[in-house]
C-alpha cells in the first residue's frame, strides 16, 4: 500500500520530461532553429530517457517496458501508419489551374475541407487540401493566417460528425456509441464553422488588400477559371484507408477476434502487451494503399506538389517522444478523473478540451467518457461504459475534437500542416504565436459554444 502511495505521489514529478519536451518544441525553433532541426531525434531520445529511468525506479523495469511497449504498439504504431498512408496518398493528388487565392475563394476551400473532414478524417482532409490551398495563395505575402484557420477548421472542428472524422469518436464507437449518433453534432459544427469563417473572411480581406496594395498579383495568364485535377485514381486508395479505419473500430467487437475472456486476439509482444489482429489488418491495408498509390502515380505529380518526406519525418520523431513521455500525465488523469467533480456538460466540455489541447485527445476522451458512464445516469446514450446523457456526450465529444485545435500538438494534422506550410515558404506562427491565435479566436467561440449548447 505504501509503495502504491509512493508511486501515485511520484506521478506529478514524472510528468516533468513531458513538460520539458513540450517546452523544447515551443522554444527551440525560436532560439536555435537550425540546431533544433538537425538534433530533434537526440532531444526526443534525451527526454524519453529522462522519463524512463525515474519511471523504472518507481514502478520497476518490467512495468516500464510494458508501459512503453503498450503506447508504442497500440497507440503510436497505428497513429503514425495512418498519417504516413494519408500523407502518401494525398501527396499523389494534385490540383492545377488559375483559381487564385482570394477571401471568397479561401472561404470556399475551407468550407469544402471542413465538410470533407468527417468523411475522410481530419488527417485525410488536411493532407488532401493543404497543397491546393498553399498553391492558390502562393502569390500572397500575408498567408500564415490562412493556414491557422485551416488547422482550426479542417484539421479539427470538421471531424466531429462521424467516427471516421477523429480518433476520439472512433474510440467512442468501439465502446458502444452508435455510429450515426455524432451526426447530431451538425448544428454545433455549423455554428462554429460560420462564426470562424466570418472572422476569417474579414481578416483575410484586410490582408488581401494589403498584398494588392503592395503590387502583388496572382499569375493568371488567361481569363476564366480552369481547374485540373491529376492523380484522381488515388481516391480509391483514400477510400481503402478510410475503410481500414472503420474496420479497426468494428472488428474488435466481433467474436471471431475475441478470446474466451472477451479480450481482442493478437500477437503477444511482452507481458500483457498484444498487437491485436484488427490493428494488424488496419496497418496492412493502409501500407498497401500507400504502396499502390506510389506504384500507380506518375512521379511528376509529386514534383508538382513539391512532395518531400520532411513533414512526416518531423511528426514521426516528435510524436514518438510525446507518446512516451506523456504516459505519467495520462496515468494521473485516469487516477484523478472520477474525483474531479465534473457533473455538468459545460464542465466536461472544458476539462476534456483543455487536456486534449496538450495530451492525446483519444485517451482523454475515453477517461471522461468512462467517468460519465460510471455516474449512474438513467437516461441517455447506452454505451459499454454505462449510460451517458446526450448533452454530456456532446460536451465530451466536442471538447476532445474542437480543442485539439488549441495547440500544434493538440492533433497530429496540426503539426503536419505547419510542417508542410513551413516547407513551402509560409512563415507559420511559433508554438506560442499559434496559441495566441487560439486565445484570441477560438476561446471566444468556445465560450459561445458553452453558452449556446452546454449550459
Amino acid at each position: 500500500m505504501s509503495e502504491m502511495m509512493t508511486a501515485g505521489s511520484a506521478l506529478p514529478l514524472l510528468c516533468i520530461p513531458f513538460g520539458g519536451l513540450l517546452l523544447c518544441i515551443a522554444v527551440m525553433p525560436l532560439v536555435a532553429a537550425h540546431w533544433w532541426e538537425e538534433h530533434q531525434p537526440l532531444v526526443v531520445a534525451l527526454w524519453s530517457l529522462l522519463f524512463a529511468v525515474p519511471f523504472a525506479w518507481v514502478f520497476g523495469l518490467s512495468h516500464t517496458l510494458e508501459t512503453v511497449l503498450e503506447c508504442m504498439v497500440n497507440d503510436y504504431l497505428t497513429f503514425i501508419v495512418l498519417l504516413l498512408g494519408l500523407f502518401c496518398v494525398a501527396g499523389n493528388i494534385t490540383m492545377e489551374g488559375d483559381l487564385a487565392g482570394s477571401p471568397r475563394v479561401n472561404v470556399i476551400l475551407l468550407t469544402v475541407g471542413t465538410l470533407l473532414s468527417s468523411l475522410i478524417g481530419t488527417t485525410g482532409a488536411s493532407m488532401l487540401m493543404v497543397r491546393p490551398v498553399i498553391k492558390m495563395n502562393a502569390w500572397r505575402r500575408n498567408r500564415a493566417h490562412i493556414m491557422v484557420f485551416f488547422i482550426f477548421l479542417i484539421s479539427n472542428i470538421g471531424g466531429c460528425l462521424t467516427p471516421i472524422g477523429d480518433p476520439p469518436l472512433l474510440m467512442g464507437f468501439s465502446r458502444g456509441v452508435p455510429f450515426f449518433w455524432s451526426l447530431g453534432l451538425f448544428p454545433v459544427m455549423v455554428f462554429n464553422m460560420v462564426v470562424l469563417l466570418f472572422v476569417f473572411y474579414h481578416i483575410d480581406r484586410k490582408r488581401y488588400c494589403q498584398d494588392i496594395a503592395k503590387g502583388l498579383k496572382p499569375d493568371i495568364r488567361k481569363p476564366g477559371t480552369e481547374i485540373r485535377l491529376e492523380g484522381l485514381h488515388n481516391l480509391v486508395f483514400l477510400a481503402m484507408i478510410v475503410g481500414a479505419v472503420i474496420l479497426s473500430g468494428i472488428l474488435p467487437g466481433m467474436e471471431a477476434f475475441q478470446d474466451k475472456a472477451g479480450h481482442v486476439r493478437g500477437i503477444p509482444v511482452y507481458g500483457e502487451v498484444v498487437l491485436g489482429f484488427p490493428a494488424v489488418i488496419e496497418i496492412f491495408l493502409i501500407l498497401l494503399a500507400a504502396f499502390l498509390s506510389f506504384k500507380t502515380t506518375d512521379v511528376q505529380i509529386r514534383r508538382k506538389n513539391h512532395f518531400t518526406w520532411g513533414a512526416i519525418r518531423e511528426v514521426a520523431v516528435l510524436f514518438v517522444g510525446i507518446f512516451i513521455t506523456m504516459q505519467p500525465a495520462l496515468m494521473l488523469l485516469k487516477t484523478m478523473g472520477a474525483s474531479l467533480g465534473l457533473t455538468e456538460p459545460f464542465q466536461m466540455f472544458w476539462a476534456t478540451g483543455l487536456l486534449s489541447s496538450f495530451l492525446d485527445n483519444t485517451p482523454t476522451y475515453l477517461v471522461f467518457l468512462t467517468t460519465a458512464g460510471a455516474m449512474g445516469f438513467g437516461e441517455g446514450i447506452a454505451t459499454a461504459l454505462g449510460t451517458v446523457p446526450v448533452r454530456m456526450l456532446m460536451a465530451i465529444s466536442c471538447g476532445a475534437v474542437f480543442m485539439g485545435a488549441n495547440t500544434y500538438i493538440g492533433n497530429a494534422p496540426n503539426f503536419m500542416v505547419k510542417s508542410i506550410s513551413d516547407e513551402n515558404g509560409i512563415r507559420m506562427p511559433s508554438f506560442f504565436g499559434y496559441f495566441g491565435w487560439s486565445l484570441k479566436v477560438l476561446f471566444p467561440v468556445f465560450l459561445l459554444d458553452m453558452a449556446v449548447f452546454f449550459l
